[in-house]
């Protein structure tokens, strides 16, 4: 259903600077990764996939459609690459899931009668603690 290698093919990749604490490290070495694809032009899902996707990404994408990750963990671009890749293929996986139509159960008789029966048994009980009325 999920054709992970076309998809990993249209995905765009921008290598930035981290932010945050490093030292010379962190200012002269771009380890941060951009991810971004655009799912409107995207060859890989049908139109349904698509409006699917469009549902349910649709905080995370941009006006144009295109959805943005980053990911700065590791100090080794490679491996961010490899973080963002997974993130993003598990993102599509799950957005890709339709979920089951819940069909209502019906209440057996034997259960509304077994409730009904012990609201009476608790309202003789209560009847029961009342004074008696000597009229």
């Amino acid at each position: 259903m999920l054709n992970s290698e076309v998809l990993v093919q249209e995905l765009q990749f921008k290598a930035v600077r981290s932010s945050g604490a490093g030292g010379q490290h962190v200012n002269k070495v771009s380890s941060k990764i951009e991810l971004s694809f655009d799912l409107r032009n995207s060859a890989a899902f049908s139109e349904r996939q698509k409006e699917r996707l469009l549902a349910k990404l649709n905080h995370r994408l941009t006006k144009d459609g295109v959805l943005l990750m980053q990911c700065g963990e590791s100090r080794s671009q490679h491996k961010n690459k490899d973080l963002i890749i997974k993130r993003f293929l598990a993102l599509v996986k799950a957005s890709l899931v339709v979920p089951k139509k819940r069909i209502p159960t019906k209440i057996p008789k034997s259960v509304i009668r077994k409730r009904l029966k012990n609201k009476k048994n608790l309202s003789d009980k209560k009847v029961n603690r009342r004074k008696p009325d000597l009229d």
